[in-house]
């Protein structure tokens, strides 16, 4: 569940913000803030001012919603903001309810689709100015925080959000395109500038941006005491040699006996990798071709660990085990595919 923070500041601000709690409950854990003397009913007591309470908030919230005046959500977060690929969404809302004004992070941190939603939620007027949006047109950074897909390039992005104001980008994926184009795309693969969907480091325009699905698991095996640095290693030479963009793990997967293994568990929370670990008897069950190891057979229980796990999440392996200083590595791809409409 995500995380939201709602600031009020009047007793009638305090009843539109409990409005908005709870029409988020569903998707956002929301905590009430507000100065000491509107503070009740379950509202935490704004302390050390409001600027420094929502520049630590920024830190650990999905969204920042104030229910005020712009200028006090303004002068709050300007001196904490860092780039549109960190902050979080901020909102404002009139105390009665209004209007739903998407202020920071419209796109990457989702402002703009919270603020449509809350405002159809409340009986609102959404606020949105990102020219993009107002203008019709696709808003690649939205498109992918939406869909869960990694931006290759916040330049890139900032070259075909400003170009697709003006003329249409061509698009091309590894995997099928579903429902109709939005405005300012067409299906191509060459042009000086344009947008290429998949998991490999490919470059088929002039300029490139890649939108990278989050489609592949990391199957892992080491031996006992092998370090982070040695993992790093041999996933990187592994990406490099099959041209697969490491943006695009979802996760790393091992045999459970590997469940304690710090060099391992070093590298996956280095690259913000979750964890999966199976008994060996689960990943002896799967169907399939894989690499057999009388070794591995007789120290684990189950004769593949790194091809196994990659797949055991339901994968299609595209890359085959591949061995180096004591570290097996496999990689498995998840079926995805890109949704418009």
């Amino acid at each position: 569940m995500m995380r939201a923070a709602v600031f009020y500041f009047s007793q009638q601000g305090g009843n539109t913000a409990r409005r908005i709690a709870a029409c988020l409950r569903e998707t956002y854990a929301c905590r009430l803030f507000a100065p000491a003397k509107y503070a009740g009913a379950g509202a935490t007591p704004i302390t050390g001012g409001l600027s420094e309470c929502a520049g630590s908030l920024m830190q650990t919230e999905d969204a920042l919603i104030f229910v005020g005046a712009c200028g006090i959500a303004v002068r709050a977060v300007a001196p904490h903001l860092r780039s549109k690929a960190e902050d979080p969404a901020v909102l404002c809302i009139d105390e009665c309810g209004k209007f739903v004004i998407a202020l920071v992070s419209g796109h990457i941190g989702g402002a703009n689709r919270l603020a449509n939603a809350l405002a159809a939620a409340i009986g609102a007027t959404p606020v949105i100015t990102t020219a993009t949006d107002v203008n019709g047109r696709f808003s690649v950074d939205a498109w992918a925080a939406e869909h869960g897909f990694a931006l290759g390039s916040l330049a890139a992005a900032k070259k075909v959000s400003a170009a697709i104001l003006v003329r249409d980008i061509p698009i091309c994926a590894d995997a099928p395109i579903r429902g109709p184009l939005p405005a300012g795309l067409y299906p191509g693969q060459e042009g000086a500038l344009g947008i290429c969907v998949s998991v490999h480091m490919k470059k088929p325009f002039q300029e490139t941006l890649s939108l990278i699905p989050r489609a592949l698991t990391l199957g892992l095996g080491c031996r006992r005491g092998t370090s982070q640095e040695a993992i790093e290693q041999a996933v990187q030479l592994v990406f490099a040699a099959h041209a697969l963009d490491l943006r695009a793990v979802r996760c790393a997967a091992s045999i459970r006996l590997k469940a304690d293994e710090t060099g391992l568990l070093a590298f996956c929370t280095a690259h913000g990798y979750p964890a999966k670990f199976y008994a060996p008897e689960t990943l002896a069950a799967l169907a399939g071709e894989f690499t057999p190891s009388a070794f591995v057979q007789k120290t684990t229980g189950v004769d593949n660990v790194c091809e196994r796990s990659a797949v055991a999440d339901g994968g299609r392996l595209i890359v085959k085990k591949t061995a180096r200083n004591g570290v097996t590595v496999a990689v498995a791809e998840t079926p995805w595919e890109v949704q418009f409409g």
